[in-house]
């Protein structure tokens, strides 16, 4: 599983358009696609070496149904590996729901 303390904005960018399996109960209930991953200009926590990161948000795209609750969710990704996330939906449109992780 990924170490979520040393993820920054720059390991999401070039993985836009990208996608990302989530799991529920331990089965593969959706694809997600990468939309966005954009950096603050706020600074964020220390990682383990007390490097300072920038605070960012991943978007994310997913079908209509099955809608993900506001929860911490495992999501796969072939490089990057496992990670849990907390996701929110933050809209609702035709092309499916969008979903925001944010990272401080």
């Amino acid at each position: 599983m990924a170490d979520l303390e040393w993820l920054t904005c720059a390991d999401f960018a070039g993985r836009v358009g990208e996608s990302f399996d989530v799991t529920v109960g331990g089965v593969v209930a959706a694809p997600l696609e990468l939309l966005e991953a954009t950096e603050s200009t706020e600074p964020g926590g220390q990682g383990p070496d007390g490097t300072t990161r920038m605070q960012f948000s991943l978007v994310f795209r997913g079908p209509t149904s099955p809608l993900l609750p506001q929860a911490i969710h495992r999501l796969s990704h072939a490089e990057l590996g496992v990670l849990d996330l907390f996701l929110v939906a933050v809209a609702a449109e035709s092309d499916g729901v969008r979903y925001q992780a944010a990272f401080a």
